[in-house]
C-alpha cells in the first residue's frame, strides 16, 4: 500500500533507538524526510546513518538536544536544512519517568514528569499544528503508554503525566483542526522489547526479590500473543496513522499490546 506521504517532512522525537527509531524507520521507507531527535549525539548520529542507508532517497537531519527544554525544541524546529516549523508529521516521544513508589517522589519529580510527558508534546503541537491546518494536511502521533488505560503501580509518574496529555488530545483532536486535514492520535504501546521494558523488569525484580529473567518470563506469559512487540511493527502502525488513508481517524488511543488489555473498551 502506498501511504501517500513521500516527500513530506516529519519530526520524530526519541528516535535514536526503540519505538521512536521504529517510527522513523517506517516513515523513511515511505519516502518521508526526517528530522530526528534524541539526547545522546553519538547514538542519534548512528541512527541517522542507519536510516540514510535504509532510505537513501530521503533527507535525514539529526538534532541532538533535550526536547523537554525550550532551547532543545528551538534547536529541533530550526534545524538547518529542515522545514522549520512547517512539519507535515509530528511524532512526539520522550523517555518515561523512573518507576518507584509515589511516597518517594517530591514535587520536582512530578514537575519533571509532567514537563517531559505532557507539556513537551503540547509545546511541539502548538508550534506546528496551525501550519499543518493552513496547508490542509497534518498528522500528529503521540507515543504514550498502555498504562494510560491500564495503570501500572510502579509507574505512577508516567500514569499521571501521560493521562493528562491524553485528556488534552481528546479535546484538541475534535476542535477546528479536524475539518482542516489534521489528525491527532495517541499510540499506547504495551510490552515492546525495548530498553524501557528492561528497566521496568529490573525495578520489578528489585521490588519482588525475583530474578530479572523470572520477571521477564512471567510478564511474557501474560501476553496472549506470548511474545513482546517489536519496534518495527510499532513503526508500521505509526506510519499508517500518518498516511493519507488515516484521515478519518482522529482523537483515538490505539493500543498495540498483543491482546494484554482485557477490557472491551
Amino acid at each position: 500500500m502506498d501511504l501517500g506521504i513521500a516527500g513530506k517532512w516529519a519530526l520524530v522525537c526519541g528516535a535514536s533507538k526503540g519505538l521512536g527509531y521504529g517510527c522513523a524507520s517506517a516513515l523513511a521507507q515511505e519516502g518521508v524526510n526526517l528530522v530526528i531527535n534524541a539526547r545522546n549525539p553519538e547514538a542519534l548520529q548512528a541512527a541517522a546513518q542507519r536510516l540514510q542507508s535504509l532510505a537513501p532517497q530521503v533527507k535525514v537531519l539529526a538534532v541532538a538536544a533535550d526536547i523537554t527544554t525550550g532551547q532543545g525544541r528551538d534547536a529541533v524546529l530550526s534545524a538547518p536544512g529542515g522545514p522549520g516549523v512547517d512539519f507535515d508529521i509530528l511524532v512526539t516521544n520522550a523517555g518515561g519517568p523512573p518507576p518507584g513508589d509515589f511516597r518517594d517522589w517530591d514535587r520536582d519529580a512530578w514537575i519533571k514528569a509532567v514537563d517531559a510527558n505532557m507539556l513537551t508534546p503540547i509545546e511541539l503541537i502548538k508550534a506546528t499544528v496551525d501550519g499543518m491546518a493552513a496547508r490542509g494536511f497534518g498528522r500528529i502521533v503521540n507515543i504514550t503508554s498502555s498504562a494510560v488505560k491500564a495503570p501500572i503501580d510502579i509507574l505512577g509518574l508516567s500514569n499521571g503525566a501521560r493521562s493528562g496529555l491524553t485528556g488534552f488530545v481528546a479535546g484538541l483532536a475534535r476542535s477546528g483542526i479536524a475539518a482542516r486535514g489534521v489528525t491527532v492520535n495517541n499510540l499506547l504501546p504495551g510490552k515492546f522489547d525495548t530498553d524501557r521494558l528492561r528497566t521496568t523488569f529490573t525495578a520489578a525484580a528489585g521490588k519482588t526479590g525475583k530474578s530479572v529473567d523470572d520477571v521477564r518470563g512471567a510478564q511474557q506469559a501474560l501476553v496472549p500473543a506470548r511474545r513482546f512487540g517489536t519496534p518495527e511493527e510499532f513503526g508500521a502502525i505509526c506510519a499508517f496513522l500518518c498516511s493519507v488513508h488515516a484521515g478519518y481517524m482522529t482523537g483515538q488511543n490505539i493500543l498495540p499490546d498483543g491482546g494484554l488489555y482485557a477490557g472491551t473498551f
